[in-house]
């Protein structure tokens, strides 16, 4: 396994890089109907969560486990865009941590990160057209809808935080 991201801190959140020991709770997570129907849109094996969220892809993906007072409530990860300074977000939380406020609060922390210390330019985002709640939880983070998009779970949203912005 290559070296991990330091831990990053919001106002009210803190991402942590994942570990194997997260293999457990991620395969849980992912398994639960209100948890896929916006992400993958269908239940993961233990060993399709092991090969895509537990360290396999870096460093093109890098993968963090939202948490408030200690507890784990959400998955965020990054991905590098084909052309250098960019890339893009997806992060879900447990449905009793939306709407709180924390998704934004995790959100500002990882563009915070990315942008500083990565240098970043360009981050994007993609919820889907229905998925209003992060649409709403993307914009209070500083995104703008750039146009629709066909992504492989459905219509979606192509959204966009750039340095200038």
């Amino acid at each position: 396994m290559t070296e991990t991201h330091p831990t990053l801190h919001g106002d009210r959140t803190t991402l942590r890089p994942v570990t194997e020991d997260d293999l457990d709770l991620l395969t849980g997570w992912f398994s639960d109907p209100e948890m896929y129907a916006w992400w993958d849109r269908r239940p993961l094996s233990r060993e399709e969560v092991e090969e895509k969220y537990v360290g396999r892809r870096r460093p093109e993906v890098e993968s963090f486990i939202v948490e408030t007072d200690g507890r784990p409530i959400g998955y965020l990860q990054y991905w590098l865009d084909e052309k250098p300074a960019g890339g893009g977000l997806d992060m879900i939380l447990l449905p009793d941590s939306r709407e709180k406020g924390l998704g934004p609060d995790a959100a500002r922390a990882i563009v915070r990160y990315l942008l500083d210390e990565l240098r970043w330019e360009r981050i994007t985002v993609d919820p889907l057209v229905d998925n209003t709640r992060a649409i709403r939880a993307w914009e209070k983070t500083g995104f703008v809808v750039e146009r629709e998009i066909d992504t492989e779970e459905g219509p979606g949203l192509l959204m966009v935080y750039s340095r200038e912005e």
